[in-house]
């Protein structure tokens, strides 16, 4: 069984959610670079104990989940990438 043909306006609403996505991932990580590195700067320069990498890792992590999934809903929403139809493509295969 394959997906029905998508509309011009399906389409659209789909590439324009996919491309919300991958903006708001660069923006986050583009914050999360010079935010980090300006609390590093000031770290450095007060001599401080160095307390700057608490929130490097911190929001490194909620960047990495962030990214994680972008990714894995951009690879679920590829028309054709369906687990179900695979699977019923197998099944059928083997009966």
């Amino acid at each position: 069984m394959t997906r029905p043909a998508l509309s011009d306006q399906d389409l659209y609403r789909l590439a324009r959610r996919r491309v919300k996505m991958k903006i708001g991932l660069g923006i986050h990580a583009a914050a999360y670079l010079l935010v980090n590195s300006l609390l590093w700067m000031v770290d450095q320069r007060t001599g401080g104990i160095g307390w700057s990498h608490a929130p490097l890792l911190g929001w490194g992590l909620g960047l990495a989940i962030h990214a994680t999934v972008v990714t894995l809903s951009l690879a679920a929403h590829r028309p054709g990438n369906g687990l179900i139809e695979k699977e019923m493509e197998r099944l059928r295969r083997s009966a």
